[in-house]
């Protein structure tokens, strides 16, 4: 239980001012976009110039086996993993992070939710399910295009959080879950950001930006709620906090092995090749490297909530190979 030392029936000011969208009304694509997010009629054209996903991302799109099929194969595979991404995000927008919303305003977590952050939150919880809409209204058409038929019920990470979350005692299971949306939103909007920056198919790219424009602001919530919660916490929930963001920081940034073997087979890879690739895409020093790099922003909101003042929680990430030590 996360105590409520801050008060059972007001917070401060300047905390409660705090949690909002700003110009939510006006900005959300929910509400502003005028996108349509069908696929252009000239694909073909496009892809002359575009992809569907940046290679760049996509490191074991270099391998000679990949390279020497040409432009493609390449094609196939970017628009694999972009179905797979787009699949994953319209599960982890509905059953992650807006469960995680749910725990905010229905005041699971028991400590005074300011009005501000159940009304921000409920926003949120309204522009997570719009970017559940468009992401599987594209990747059903690019899985179309490409008959794409083995797409995975549930994605390897999705199933990995609900595993933590199935043996989270009930009485920190609420924290758990918005632990899962505080790291899913603050590592997001970067990662957004970057493939914004690529020259993407014309809907895939409009589809991207509308969601970087809500998530950038989903980030900042999420970050402050949990500079919010930290404050309140006694020593067995920072304890429990702190061990499970050390998990929960791995999972997203774990590779789905039997999704990629899936994916580079489809594409006509050869077996030895294969294997090749998903090996040394799959290895803890990869794993570790991909979640050090990709989760700067939750590491900046940790420390900005005072969560590093603590030398255990130094320790233990360091220990984990996110940190120096």
């Amino acid at each position: 239980m996360i105590s409520t030392r801050m008060g059972e029936s007001e917070a401060p000011v300047s905390w409660s001012l705090k949690f909002t969208l700003p110009e939510w009304e006006s900005r959300a694509s929910v509400r502003s976009s005028t996108h349509d997010y069908r696929l252009p009629g000239d694909i073909e054209q496009q892809l002359q110039t575009r992809y569907w996903f940046p290679p760049a991302f996509l490191p074991y799109l270099a391998h000679p086996a990949i390279q020497a099929k040409g432009r493609e194969t390449l094609h196939r595979l970017t628009a694999n993993h972009l179905v797979y991404f787009l699949d994953y995000t319209t599960l982890l927008e509905h059953r992650i992070v807006n469960r995680a919303v749910e725990v905010i305003v229905h005041r699971e977590l028991p400590i005074y939710i300011p009005l501000s952050m159940k009304h921000a939150a409920l926003q949120l919880y309204t522009d997570e399910g719009y970017h559940a809409l468009f992401s599987n209204q594209i990747a059903e058409q690019i899985a179309a295009v490409y008959n794409i038929t083995r797409r995975p019920v549930i994605p390897r990470r999705v199933s990995r959080m609900n595993t933590l979350i199935a043996r989270t005692p009930e009485k920190n299971r609420a924290l758990a879950w918005f632990l899962l949306g505080f790291v899913s939103e603050t590592i997001i909007a970067r990662e957004l950001l970057e493939v914004c920056r690529e020259t993407l198919v014309s809907s895939v790219s409009d589809m991207l930006r509308d969601h970087l424009a809500d998530e950038a602001r989903h980030s900042r919530y999420f970050a402050e709620a949990f500079h919010y919660f930290w404050i309140a916490m006694n020593s067995r929930q920072r304890l429990f906090v702190s061990k499970t963001l050390v998990e929960i920081i791995s999972i997203f940034f774990e590779t789905d092995g039997s999704w990629l073997q899936q994916s580079l087979r489809s594409a006509g890879i050869a077996e030895i090749d294969v294997m090749e690739i998903v090996g040394s895409a799959a290895t803890v020093q990869a794993n570790r490297a991909r979640a050090r790099a990709g989760s700067i922003p939750t590491l900046e909101a940790l420390h900005k909530a005072g969560f590093f003042a603590l030398p255990h929680n130094r320790i233990l990430f360091a220990k984990a190979g996110l940190i120096d030590g």
